[in-house]
């Protein structure tokens, strides 16, 4: 704030450092005064005085016009005009210093002190790219009112729109253009191999049974121009294509034959859905069913076959041991039959196997009895030759 001390013969004026003072005398501009202290004449006179600080670097007053036009050598002195045209904005640099943008056609006054300044010109009527030095210096100072900003991340392609119409194709990068008044857009496409799951589709089936299911294909865009140009969301338009080609194929088979094999998709009707989307730019690549859901009565009554079916299995492998273990006790007699001395031997771990269990065992035979069998396990015919 500047001080101000009138006298009789004078008024004196002290402006502090890093100040301006803007003088009105008797309403009309008079000068600009820079630090120090300053003697006006006061004879007839009454001065207004307004302080301007340099921290805020741009001139905002209702006197700006009219010192340009009366007073140039002041303007001229204290004073930095710019102007843009209707087809450029301009980049300003305050000291080195990225600053701020100026829109196209405007004007703005700064206070030549307060730099130095500089004034980096650009022709919006061609392209409309901002350059990357200028973009990162407008991001680092927040100063982004006239760009606007794209970001297109890895796996990714951006098509970029002026006026509605394709400009070019942009790779992954952060990108930034000047918001002139001209339409600018950009379009992002996916270049990567994305799933699309068309879930819950009804479909009524050849022997009448109405069943939902759950659809899955792969694609990847091989021409993005053609995927966003053809058509109003390719995604969409696959989407569409896949669940009248499953109604289709579905609908001429039974219940018992898509259950048996739910994961292929009628060849014919695949080869339709891939030259479709080729045609927009769109390769597809397998394609599948994923889950064949079927109302409740229904799963019932296949559960309840499945479960009859798998009885049956049990059975006939429980009756086919059944008979092997039959077969087995079969065998072993026959062996027993034949070779009586087997059969003494058999009783014989049968009697160790006992006593290992038992504290007492009595043999009413007596030991002699025992040995005596023993003794008469031989065959009769081995006992005919030793006689």
């Amino acid at each position: 704030m500047s001080e101000v001390r009138n006298g009789i013969l004078a008024t004196t004026i002290t402006v502090r450092e890093n100040m301006r003072a803007l003088v009105l005398k008797n309403g009309k501009f008079e000068t600009i005064l820079t630090p120090g202290r300053h003697k006006l004449s006061a004879w007839n006179a009454i001065y207004t005085v307004t302080d301007f600080d340099l921290v805020q670097p741009v001139f905002v007053s209702d006197y700006a016009k009219t010192i340009f036009k009366e007073r140039p050598d002041i303007a001229s002195a204290h004073l930095t005009e710019i102007r843009t045209s209707a087809d450029e904005v301009v980049a300003l640099y305050r000291d080195g210093k990225f600053y701020s943008i100026q829109r196209p056609d405007s004007r703005s006054v700064l206070w030549t002190d307060a730099g130095p300044w500089k004034a980096e010109r650009f022709d919006v009527t061609g392209d409309l790219q901002v350059p990357k030095q200028v973009l990162h210096r407008a991001n680092a100072v927040r100063a982004t009112e006239q760009i606007k900003q794209f970001v297109v991340e890895n796996g990714q392609l951006g098509l970029l729109f002026v006026d509605n119409t394709l400009e070019r194709q942009l790779k992954p990068g952060t990108y930034g253009f000047w918001n002139t008044g001209r339409s600018v857009t950009m379009k992002l496409v996916d270049m990567r191999e994305q799933a699309l799951d068309v879930t819950g589709q009804e479909v009524l089936t050849k022997d009448k049974v109405t069943i939902r299911i759950n659809v899955a294909a792969k694609y990847r865009v091989t021409d993005p121009v053609k995927a966003v140009s053809e058509v109003k969301d390719f995604a969409d338009h696959l989407y569409r294509a896949l669940q009248f080609a499953f109604r289709k194929t579905l609908g001429v088979k039974t219940l018992d034959e898509i259950l048996a094999n739910k994961v292929v998709v009628d060849s014919a009707s695949a080869k339709t859905v891939r030259a479709q989307m080729s045609d927009i730019g769109v390769s597809v690549g397998e394609i599948a069913i994923k889950d064949v859901i079927l109302p409740g009565e229904m799963r019932d009554m296949l559960n309840m076959v499945v479960l009859a079916e798998k009885q049956a299995q049990a059975n006939v492998v429980s009756r086919r041991e059944e008979t092997a273990a039959t077969r087995a006790l079969l065998n072993t007699a026959r062996l027993m039959d034949e070779n009586p001395t087997m059969l003494r031997l058999k009783e014989l771990d049968a009697l160790e196997t006992i006593a290992e269990n038992v504290d007492n065992l009595t043999i009413h035979s007596g030991t002699q009895g025992l040995m005596e069998g023993l003794v008469n396990l031989r065959s009769p015919a081995k006992a005919g030759r030793r006689k």
